[in-house]
Parts: C-alpha cells; sequence; structure tokens
C-alpha cells in the first residue's frame, strides 16, 4: 500500500514539475538588421535568474531586463550564460552599457559575440563590468582619491577617477547610479572591453 501511495505521488510530482515545457540556451536572431538592434532572447531559462517572487526587491538582472536602454546587454548576458551570477545575493557593482554602447563597437561585433561558440570571450567581457563588492557612488569617490583600481570579476582591474566632481571607471563616466536589492548599477555609454 505505501509503495503504491509513493508511486502515485511521484508520478503526480513528475507531471506538475515537467509542465511539458522544454528549456533551450539557444540565442534566435539577436539582431535585428533593418534597425541594427539586438532583438529579445527567447529562450527559456530554469536557475536563479528565473525566481522573481512578485515581493522582493528587484536583482541587477531584473532592473535591467524591465528597462528597454539595457536590452542588449541583457541579451549579452543570457548568451553567455552568466545571468544566474547578476541575479544572486551579491553584493555586486556592475557597471551597465547601456544599448547605446554596444552600438559604438565595429559592425557586426555584438552579433558575432553572442553566438555560441562566443561564448567564454562574451562572459569574460561582461564580467569586466562587474566588482565582486558593494561600491556606491560615494565608496568609488573615495576609492578615486586614494588612486585605487577595482577588482573584477573578470580578473582585470579598473582605474577609478574623479574628473571635475564626475566618477570615471575605466575611462567612461558614470551616468547614473541604481540601488538595488544586491548591489548597484552604475550606467556607462561604453563597453569595457578588457585586454586579453
Amino acid at each position: 500500500m505505501r509503495i503504491t501511495k509513493f508511486l502515485i505521488m511521484m508520478v503526480a510530482i513528475t507531471l506538475f514539475s515537467c509542465n511539458g515545457e522544454t528549456a533551450s540556451n539557444e540565442v534566435v536572431n539577436p539582431v535585428d538588421h533593418s534597425t541594427n538592434t539586438v532583438k529579445k532572447e527567447v529562450a527559456a531559462h530554469k536557475g536563479q535568474a528565473a525566481v522573481d517572487d512578485g515581493v522582493s526587491a528587484k536583482n541587477v538582472l531584473q532592473v535591467a531586463a524591465s528597462l528597454e536602454d539595457f536590452s542588449t546587454l541583457v541579451v549579452a548576458v543570457k548568451a553567455a550564460g552568466v545571468e544566474d551570477a547578476l541575479a544572486n545575493a551579491g553584493p555586486l557593482t556592475v557597471f551597465a552599457p547601456m544599448n547605446s554602447a554596444f552600438a559604438k563597437l565595429p559592425e557586426g561585433t555584438v552579433e558575432t559575440l553572442v553566438k555560441p561558440e562566443n561564448k567564454s570571450k562574451l562572459a569574460f567581457i561582461l564580467t569586466n563590468h562587474v566588482a565582486p563588492s558593494n561600491y556606491p557612488i560615494k565608496q568609488l569617490t573615495k576609492e578615486a582619491k586614494k588612486g585605487r583600481d577595482l577588482y573584477m570579476a573578470s580578473g582585470k582591474y579598473l582605474k577609478v577617477e574623479n574628473k571635475d566632481g564626475e566618477i570615471y571607471v575605466g575611462g567612461t563616466k558614470i551616468i547614473k547610479s541604481v540601488k538595488v536589492s544586491n548591489g548597484w548599477i552604475h550606467v556607462i555609454d561604453d563597453v569595457l572591453v578588457p585586454a586579453e
């Protein structure tokens, strides 16, 4: 009798959890050539980044995904497979390039980088935008005054500078800062491509 109940319960759990859906990590037509913009990825993701309880404050990835100005960044993050890292507890500081930053890259760069064979290169570039620490603008100002460089998740360092009261990281100006549940997003208008 116990075995029968156990089997029925296992079948019910399996049917409930399968939902008839299949996951894919493929990015389909990432660039709309008519407008030269990156399309949103249609692939399903089942990791930490997929969790949204509807109550908690938004994390880095959720905030970026909710704003059209970061659609290229979000597609790139998903293509590189680093979305869970941006959704985890942190603290993280992300220097988030807007779509206009990606548009400054040579033509075809984004389209090439989001191809599966370039996943590790794309991940390296994206992790060069993430400091595994908590850096609000006030702390970045202190780091600039001390002449310190920031250690990035890529293993590289970025110079922090204060130029006439404006904070620059890796040579690009921070346009705006947003507090999120797992750290900070600092908006920038350049892609911080690390030296290999």
